[in-house]
């Protein structure tokens, strides 16, 4: 048995966030003596998307892959480090077209060999309550097929920087960008046995629900946020007050950086010779 342990990180808020992950991570990848990182960014640009900085402070902080959802087309000038950053992801499931204007920048999913493990990342988003997009679990079959079948067949798979590497059940870790929680519990039972940990993000507050699935999926319905702890969801608590209390569309502000930044999010260990889950903590 192989054990590695993954680390999911939740949705980095604004600069204060980025401070916070960069003097956070780095201990706790050392301390745990983690394998392997995602971190979601989609919020790094004080709330509403990323820029390149903000991806290069991610990645140098120790994420392997970078994670978004609904915010990340928010910076359109951001859309050209979708393309040619591999490691940075958007979901899987928006919709393309075979005209070219209209196609969708960038990847879904990312696979990475590291300390003899294939790693491969899905990027996924939910529809309840948010964007009427493609199917997640369609998509998430669609990218099971493409991602183990030529494993299953003993055929090398090719990562996302075109390197070729042995044939092996591949460590699968999947960030569910989603608003609801039935939608987020049901995709993990649907990839439980597939998929070695499937974490939610979006509602940037952290769930009380790691646990380990009947057929070896690590789950949790929420990492919650790397950011300001004094906030509402990582944003300035009296304008969330108005906009609730008035209805009105008032611009949302990251949460002043007064008091100590908290990283959060969680660790599972992982057999990666079956590609199950046998822990997970919260961070």
């Amino acid at each position: 048995m192989q054990l590695v342990k993954a680390a999911m990180i939740g949705d980095v808020v604004g600069s204060h966030g980025l401070q916070t992950l960069e003097a956070r991570l780095p201990v706790l990848i050392k301390e745990e003596n983690i394998d392997f990182v995602t971190v979601n960014g989609e919020n790094a640009a004080e709330g509403f998307g990323m820029t390149e900085s903000d991806f290069r402070r991610i990645i140098a902080a120790g994420a392997d892959v970078v994670t978004s959802g609904n915010h990340v087309w928010e910076k359109r000038e951001f859309w050209h480090i979708l393309e040619t950053e591999k490691n940075m992801l958007r979901p899987a499931n928006y919709p393309t077209s075979p005209v070219a204007y209209q196609c969708i920048s960038g990847t879904g999913f990312s696979c990475i060999y590291k300390k003899n493990v294939s790693w491969i990342v899905f990027n996924l988003q939910g529809r309840d309550l948010m964007s009427a997009i493609d199917c997640p679990f369609k998509c998430f079959e669609h990218l099971i097929d493409i991602n183990t079948g030529r494993a299953a067949d003993n055929h090398p798979l090719v990562t996302t920087d075109g390197k070729t590497i042995p044939a092996a059940f591949p460590v699968i870790l999947v960030d569910f960008h989603a608003e609801a929680s039935r939608e987020k519990e049901a995709l993990a039972y649907f990839a439980d046995g597939r998929a070695a940990l499937v974490a939610g993000t979006h509602t940037h507050v952290q769930t009380a629900d790691e646990r380990i699935l009947p057929k070896g999926c690590a789950y949790i319905t929420d990492l919650g946020m790397t950011g300001n702890v004094d906030s509402v969801i990582g944003m300035d608590p009296n304008i969330c007050i108005e906009r609730v209390n008035k209805q009105v569309l008032y611009h949302m502000e990251t949460a002043a950086p007064d008091k100590p930044g908290r990283m959060q999010g969680v660790i599972a260990e992982i057999d990666a010779d079956t590609g199950t889950a046998i822990s997970i903590k919260r961070i």
